[in-house]
């Protein structure tokens, strides 16, 4: 067996162009063009390239793109009254503040600040609580597209028993979340869990999320079963030449592609959805705010 590849670039290059006919629609019959706006905050180097992307694919879905680049060293306070201006906006219905902040700087309150129908990025707690009670939230970005890889993959949820490695507020535990409502039996672990590779091997779904390269190894993962990796790590690769890095996953590609029936590729797999289901939680701000259907 080899397993199938999960194309996320392809599935996400589909939403995209199902938001921009909703996001012309807007503007046809109510005269809205939803915008988004996004605060860099230094000068990050994975970050700059972030969020130039995700400028680039806001503009060409239709929509509005607005960036706030800040110097490294500008105050919680600066941060938070530019937060409060554009909650203010009504040509705002998306504020997201690329993460990490430099240290001087309370990501928490910063978040918090953010008004949660304008929360793109699906961090604030109202939104952790609607999602948590299975009501409307803005839903984080990652975990919302690694649920839409596996419903396309599989359909219906229900009965399977997923595994999650990791378990932060970004995606592990939004992600638990997610496939609580679609009736998977989950297990979340974490780096106090004993033999993971054991509690692995029970899985008809694994999603990893650790930030370890290639963590999960193939004698980890049950024959058939089904691995999205979330991981995306820069390792050194002397046999590209010296000073040369390449991407990787969380999981051993190699080995779990020979007993998996499906895997997401690093890079590829997960990584274009993040930007598409943040294109769709702005479509859907937008048009929450204006008591209009979102269906996209």
């Amino acid at each position: 067996m080899t397993a199938a590849r999960i194309d996320g670039k392809a599935f996400s290059e589909k939403l995209v162009a199902s938001i921009t006919v909703r996001v012309a629609q807007l503007k046809e019959a109510h005269d809205i063009v939803p915008g988004l706006a996004v605060i860099l905050v230094g000068e990050d180097a994975a970050s700059e390239v972030y969020v130039r992307n995700k400028g680039e694919r806001t503009t060409q879905s239709g929509m509005r793109s607005i960036e706030h680049r800040l110097p490294a060293e500008t105050t919680q306070a600066d941060l938070l009254s530019l937060i409060e201006e554009m909650n203010a906006d009504d040509a705002i219905d998306g504020i997201l503040v690329q993460l990490p902040l430099p240290k001087q700087i309370d990501s928490h309150a910063v978040i918090q600040a953010i008004n949660p129908a304008k929360d793109v990025d699906g961090f604030h707690v109202v939104n952790a609580g609607l999602l948590a009670t299975g009501q409307d939230a803005l839903i984080p970005c990652t975990p919302y597209g690694c649920l839409m890889l596996l419903i396309d993959h599989i359909g219906d949820l229900a009965g399977k028993h997923a595994v999650i490695l990791g378990r932060s507020n970004i995606v592990g535990k939004p992600m638990a979340q997610l496939l609580l409502a679609a009736n998977a039996t989950v297990t979340i672990a974490h780096s106090r869990t004993p033999d993971i590779p054991a509690i692995c091997r029970e899985a008809d779904i694994i999603i990893a999320a650790v930030g370890r390269p290639e963590m999960v190894r193939g004698d980890w993962i049950k024959k058939g079963a089904i691995v999205i990796d979330v991981g995306i790590n820069r390792i050194p690769a002397p046999e590209r030449g010296e000073g040369k890095f390449r991407l990787t996953g969380d999981v051993h590609y190699a080995e779990a592609e020979q007993v998996a029936s499906a895997i997401t590729p690093v890079p590829g797999g997960v990584g274009p959805m993040t930007i598409a289901c943040l294109l769709r939680n702005t479509l859907v701000a937008a048009c929450r705010r204006r008591g209009l259907s979102s269906d996209v």
